[in-house]
């Protein structure tokens, strides 16, 4: 056993798994008392979410991030290679049952995303640039007066983004690749190329990630849906089975799987996760950018991100596999993420073309997640250090390197390294979000009797928190 394998079976994988069931009881718990909370806002409030979304909401500052353009960020950082060799990881390690506790996960998520992003929209600050900047760090430190704890998620939330996440898009878009492109040398090709991209894409700026995410997010999305439904659509007799499978899967014990229905829950939670970051403290950072008039907006916008990413994209996935085979027919394969994926689609309409197809999916959800992540990266770098340049510089050249070095490590490491601070970031920012829920409670129900009482758009200051303590807003009712 190599020094890498030690590491990820002492250290990463078992203290992974108990953190796991900490991040359980917070994301599963708290997202259900939101849910109640808030009266299944996710599903009551699907056409104000929807008409939101397509709107361009901006008060007239050309710096400043719009409502789509941060939603657009968002779904950016939410759609990447967990959407494919996620899942696939998912189904092959906890079978079919995982994609049901990957919907019913993202249903609840979709209400800890609302308290997160709203709390960010509440306690984010304008800053000499021109930009709004919030997230966890800042809710943690304005809304809790708590500067060593707000200091030590935003270190936190650099390490899992700038190394765990990044680590795995690149590692999963290089083993792709490796699918597609067999040749000498080829893992440190596909390493060079990768990093001579991310190079570019990383030393920007937030307004440059912006726009290109306004143009290729949507482009990305739709292109693999349509992969996917034409992959369906020519096993569409299997598909009854598939969903068959997935149910059965995720109610019974099934004695293929080891674990049975513990292991399609933790699968389906963490894969969900991973894809959707629902709950995590990631998306603040990018709700809290946008320029909106009133912190509910921001809720509900991404709130919506996480059917969209989960309900939809990671289906497409799903059902691309499950009406392939079942799901021992698949184990039989030995394969596993982008590779499995890629055979599928191989014994599909794309043929000998697949893996090369695939492979550019692959590439553009990575490089479109790492727009995200330098995002919300940057941002906690800033807060950290206090605008030091030479900390952004340095955090830069750490994200190339990680994904240089990811490209030729093994995955799994990857994958448990990431696991392992994800569910770190779930128990702290969960415990932080419960803990200024009635902030984010006051808001919305003052934005839905600003709209019941038809106001069109809703305009929120201090006094629609009910007479909670406002010392540490400071971006509101100021202009």
């Amino acid at each position: 056993m190599g020094i890498t394998e030690d590491i990820d079976a002492f250290i990463l994988d078992y203290p992974g798994t108990y953190l796991w069931y900490a991040a359980f009881v917070f994301l599963v718990g708290l997202g259900l008392y939101f849910t109640f909370k808030l009266r299944g806002m996710q599903i009551t409030q699907l056409r104000e979410q929807l008409a939101l979304a397509v709107k361009t909401e901006k008060s007239g500052e050309g710096r400043a991030i719009s409502s789509f353009e941060a939603l657009c960020i968002g779904l950016g950082a939410r759609i990447g290679v967990g959407n494919i060799a996620g899942v696939a990881a998912a189904i092959v390690a906890g079978g079919a049952g995982a994609v049901f506790w990957m919907w019913l996960f993202a249903i609840i998520g979709a209400a800890s995303s609302f308290m997160e992003c709203t709390l960010a929209q509440i306690f984010k600050e304008k800053h000499e640039d021109g930009l709004y900047h919030g997230g966890p760090a800042y809710y943690i430190r304005n809304g809790l007066n708590m500067p060593r704890f707000a200091i030590f998620m935003a270190m936190l939330t650099i390490v899992t983004y700038g190394v765990g996440f990044v680590g795995v898009q690149a590692g999963n878009a290089s083993d792709a690749f490796l699918g597609a492109f067999d040749f000498r040398y080829s893992d440190w090709v596909f390493a060079i190329a990768m990093t001579c991209i991310a190079a570019i894409i990383i030393f920007g700026g937030i307004k440059r990630i912006a726009r290109v995410s306004y143009y290729t997010v949507p482009a990305m999305a739709f292109l693999w849906i349509a992969v996917a439904a034409i992959t369906v659509a020519l096993n569409f007799t299997a598909i009854p089975d598939a969903i068959i499978a997935i149910f059965r899967g995720a109610f019974n014990m099934d004695a293929a799987i080891g674990g049975g229905i513990g292991t399609a829950i933790m699968w389906g939670l963490k894969r969900g996760v991973f894809s959707n970051e629902a709950g995590i403290g990631s998306m603040p950072n990018v709700a809290g950018s946008a320029d909106v008039s009133h912190p509910t907006k921001q809720g509900l916008i991404q709130s919506l991100a996480v059917p969209i990413d989960t309900l939809i994209v990671c289906s497409g996935t799903a059902f691309v596999i499950l009406t392939w085979g079942d799901w021992q027919s698949i184990a039989d394969l030995g394969l596993d993420k982008a590779p499995l994926v890629q055979y599928i689609l191989g014994e599909g309409f794309l043929g000998g073309s697949a893996p090369v197809v695939l492979s550019a999916f692959m590439m553009v959800f990575a490089f479109s997640s790492l727009i995200g992540y330098h995002s919300i990266s940057e941002a906690n770098v800033n807060f950290a250090f206090r605008d030091n340049k030479n900390a952004v510089f340095c955090m830069r050249v750490l994200m190339t390197a990680v994904v240089f070095v990811s490209c030729l490590i093994p995955l799994n490491l990857m994958w448990n390294v990431c696991d392992v601070f994800m569910a770190c970031m779930a128990v702290f920012n969960m415990a932080a979000v419960a803990m200024l829920s009635k902030y984010a409670f006051a808001a919305y129900r003052d934005y839905r009797d600003q709209r019941n009482n038809g106001t069109a758009e809703p305009v929120f200051t201090e006094d629609s928190l009910d007479g909670l303590d406002a010392s540490g807003i400071t971006a509101w009712g100021d202009d």
